[in-house]
């Protein structure tokens, strides 16, 4: 399978909502594909790290996909995480996707052992014969401890290795030289890799991302607010910068959920995941807040301040 177009637009990684007893909530995940959609997104990432994939079991990772696939019903594409640390059990997890019916895969680099640039560029070839899926890379040195360059991630996609880039590194200047490589703002079509898709994982400046030439965001925080990501994605298209800086800035103010939990008494992906479930159960698409071992729950003062997050940027009523 393949993509003539770039996917574009409004992306988010979807949440996984676990029962009071750390099982996943099909219902719940199913409403959440449900709030997604209606908000009106372009595609959905299931298993990717804002769905604590790396915390999930196989079972609980294979359920996930398929409550999504399913809820999804070919409304719009469903990219699976693969992420593993090596390519033998990333390759697995790939033929659970097909198997599943996602319509694309995710893979990071290998981690845990130090790896190669060389290997590196292997792993995802292996991967790509392996599976006929199209295949994005995600770029995640935080967690994989290896930085995608842009000279690899463009080799990958002129040999069509590669569908497309999530870029989550945090290193704008290098997704800036990346997009430039592959033809700039105005000549990603006829670039070297016309079909090659760029997506920002960075919430907080998604209107500049889009401006240098990414096709779309792949955003945490949309789980919470998808429509407010497609209207910020709508008005950079249709030329709004006025109105898509103020969409984004609104959107900034509703991030600060992410810091809720006390630093001093759990850790951020503790904080910003809690957060982010907290806020789709008080939204109503959730029945549990309720995070994967050994990540700390919110407390009530923490709950609170998402609560106030959330009024403050129009999701709930202020009371």
């Amino acid at each position: 399978m393949s993509w003539s177009q770039p996917l574009g637009g409004v992306v988010p990684p979807v949440c996984t909502p676990l029962d009071a007893a750390g099982e996943v909530d099909t219902a719940s995940l199913a409403r959440l594909v449900g709030h997604l959609v209606d908000g009106g997104v372009h595609g959905l990432f299931a298993l990717g790290s804002s769905s604590e994939v790396a915390f999930l079991t196989d079972r609980q990772r294979a359920l996930a996909l398929e409550t999504v696939v399913e809820a999804a019903a070919g409304r719009v594409p469903v990219l699976a995480g693969v992420i593993d640390m090596t390519t033998p059990r990333v390759v697995e997890h790939a033929r659970d996707a097909l198997a599943a019916g996602a319509d694309a895969l995710v893979a990071t680099a290998p981690f845990y052992a130090r790896t190669h640039p060389v290997e590196i560029a292997r792993h995802f070839r292996i991967l790509r014969e392996r599976a006929d899926l199209p295949l994005f890379a995600y770029d995640l040195p935080v967690c994989v401890h290896s930085k995608l360059a842009p000279a690899l991630v463009r080799e990958l996609a002129e040999d069509g290795t590669l569908a497309g880039l999530k870029d989550s590194s945090g290193d704008e200047g290098s997704l800036r030289r990346l997009l430039v490589a592959l033809g700039g703002r105005h000549g990603r079509a006829d670039g070297p890799a016309p079909a090659f898709s760029i997506l920002t994982g960075s919430e907080l400046t998604v209107d500049a991302a889009l401006l240098a030439g990414a096709d779309g965001v792949v955003p945490g925080l949309g789980n919470v607010d998808p429509a407010g990501y497609v209207r910020l994605y709508d008005a950079v298209r249709g030329g709004d910068l006025d109105t898509a800086v103020k969409e984004q800035e609104r959107l900034v103010e509703l991030f600060g959920m992410v810091d809720a939990g006390p630093e001093g008494e759990m850790g951020r992906n503790s904080s910003a995941i809690g957060a982010f479930k907290h806020a789709l159960r008080l939204l109503g698409v959730f029945t549990h807040g309720t995070t994967a071992d050994p990540q700390i729950p919110l407390g009530t003062e923490p709950v609170a301040l998402v609560e106030r997050h959330l009024r403050t940027a129009g999701l709930l009523p202020v009371r």
